[in-house]
């Protein structure tokens, strides 16, 4: 591939999830987009109704039939398709969703097959089998194929135990390799992913990382007094968990470290969000009467920094069984405004690694509550003051959107990005949140 000439230049993009969303693969899809519509780049997307991660259709929107927005001028169009949304989802509830979506979405590329060309065409999954209609696409309008792995979703499913058939498995891998042989490139967003996936086909990998906007989120110099806007005492030390509820987290942890530290009174958790656990948590956390213990709605992107400051601790929490399968992308927020990081993390995984190599955090084991619980009494009682600055530092150079975003298109030729020596670089996925 030539480096692009963007004046020129028409990208499709077919993913499920997309802005309006604040967090996980939408939010993501959403800032690509808009660099590359910044960046004089038409784009054209295939989407669905902002649903995650609350999982229900969010205002204005009404899920029942196709939607087109004609936004910056002309030059960003968003083919929005209806699809099913589970409230609770589940195995087999998440493929049904996911099956509803791609077929709305197959009539929708249709459709465009008889309009201009794309020289470019990104799916971005899960789902993983949004691949197929980059190659229907393909085949009949040409372009190349940047197949862009988020999550590793057939392995999440199976090793979460969402799905049981061993048959299902053998023929999704199957599914997903032919793609993988097929697209002009294949990337994905950490170390430990970039290994399983070369693992499963033989061909390069490109490195595409996650990314965070450094001039929209940055450190704030007012933290303590922030705190009295959420109705906390400029003296508390207020451990934060802000992303989506699900499973992969292992979030009950936190309610088990809270109880534990009930008598450490100056001690607060907030756990800010939504997902499928979040009213499981709030009942729990009702029963066992921990007054310690706060739940606050998504924050809005106007006052995301001002919330993430306020934080002293900030909790990115995996369970054994998610390690290097998806990496949290709620850490690269947490760097950028030098927030103090403490992740759950087994040694070996990239998300280990990368935290202990660039002095950027505090790592325990996962699900360890013991260990989890000396972390963070530690974290709220030590001076962090180098961590912090090695935090905002590692994404200002590492993480900025722009950075990241022009060597991947610049370099789309080399396909796997080369490390200078002596540094290792975070790749960092949706938590998924």
């Amino acid at each position: 591939m030539n480096r692009p000439n963007a004046s020129s230049k028409k990208i499709l993009v077919i993913g499920i999830n997309f802005s309006p969303e604040l967090t996980g693969i939408g939010k993501y899809t959403g800032d690509m987009v808009e660099w590359f519509v910044d960046n004089n780049y038409e784009c054209t997307v295939v989407t669905s109704f902002p649903y995650y991660p609350f999982w229900k259709v969010q205002s204005p929107y009404i899920n029942r039939f196709y939607k087109r927005e004609v936004l910056k001028d002309g030059k960003l169009t968003v083919y929005r398709c209806p699809l099913y949304i589970p409230e609770k989802p589940g195995g087999l509830k998440r493929l049904i969703h996911e099956a509803t979506f791609f077929v709305s979405a197959f009539f929708m590329i249709i459709s465009l097959l008889f309009k201009p060309k794309n020289d470019y065409i990104f799916c971005i999954a899960p789902p993983f089998h949004l691949g197929f209609l980059g190659l229907f696409y393909r085949f009949f309008k040409r372009g190349e194929i940047i197949y862009h792995i988020q999550d590793l979703q057939i392995e999440a499913a199976r090793d979460l135990n969402m799905l049981k058939s061993k048959m299902a498995f053998k023929i999704l891998f199957a599914m997903e390799k032919f793609i993988m042989q097929k697209v002009d490139f294949v990337s994905s967003i950490s170390k430990g992913m970039l290994k399983k996936i070369s693992c499963k086909i033989n061909r390069e990998i490109s490195f595409f990382p996650n990314w965070v906007d450094t001039d929209t989120c940055y450190p704030l110099s007012n933290c303590a007094e922030l705190k009295l806007k959420w109705n906390f005492d400029v003296n508390d030390k207020v451990v934060l968990y802000s992303g989506s509820i699900g499973e992969k987290q292992g979030i009950e942890a936190i309610l088990d470290v809270a109880e534990k530290l009930k008598s450490v009174k100056f001690i607060k958790f907030v756990i800010c969000g939504t997902g499928p656990h979040k009213d499981k948590l709030i009942q729990r956390a009702k029963l066992q009467q921990l007054d310690n213990v706060s739940f606050f709605p998504l924050q809005e992107r106007h006052l995301f920094n001002s919330f993430l400051n306020m934080a002293d601790v900030h909790l990115v929490l995996q369970k054994k069984s998610a390690a290097d399968l998806v990496m949290p992308s709620k850490l690269t927020t947490i760097l950028a405004v030098g927030g103090l990081a403490l992740v759950t993390a087994e040694q070996g995984t990239t998300l280990y690694e990368v935290i202990k190599d660039n002095n950027m955090g505090v790592v325990a084991p996962p699900e360890d509550i013991d260990h989890l619980k000396e972390a963070i009494l530690n974290c709220c009682t030590s001076d962090s003051t180098e961590i912090k600055m090695n935090a905002r530092n590692y994404a200002e150079n590492h993480l900025n959107i722009s950075k990241v975003i022009r060597r991947m298109m610049s370099n789309m030729q080399k396909t796997v990005y080369p490390e200078p020596k002596g540094i290792k670089y975070l790749r960092l996925d949706r938590d998924a949140d």
